[in-house]
């Protein structure tokens, strides 16, 4: 398995609604933030979940994890980088890194999800559409 790196980088910025009464991101909008880099890297690469559904998948997440180093507060702009992590089994691995306008870590993260069928079956093997994707994407 080749270890080439697919990445999307999205610009965010912060909402007032995502704040606390501490003036800083709640810490449950993180995962908010990570949907919407997995959002934007299906985009860039060709694997929304658009594609997912059309093909008769649906990919719950089993696993997220997040750590904390600064906090964001109203109105800062930040980049959420979304790196895909290549594995041979029938899952999707992201791997997150939030960055201030300081291009400080501010947090960093992971999901990972399984693939269901239609009958709410789940895959041990990589669906069809799913390894031709990996192919065209040089990660076979």
């Amino acid at each position: 398995m080749q270890s080439k790196d697919l990445t999307c980088t999205e610009e965010v910025r912060v909402r007032f609604n995502e704040t606390d009464p501490l003036g800083i991101v709640w810490h449950g909008h993180y995962i908010v933030y990570f949907e919407d880099g997995r959002e934007a890297f299906g985009r860039q690469h060709g694997l929304t979940y658009l594609d997912i559904q059309k093909a008769g998948f649906v990919t719950p997440i089993v696993k997220s994890t997040c750590e904390h180093f600064l906090p964001l507060r109203y109105g800062e702009t930040f980049k959420i980088v979304t790196t895909f992590v290549n594995s041979a089994s029938a899952k999707l691995i992201y791997k997150y890194e939030l960055f201030n306008e300081d291009n400080k870590l501010v947090c960093s993260g992971e999901t990972i999800q399984v693939f269901l069928d239609s009958d709410n079956n789940l895959c041990l093997y990589n669906p069809e559409f799913f390894q031709d994707w990996k192919d065209k994407m040089g990660l076979s």
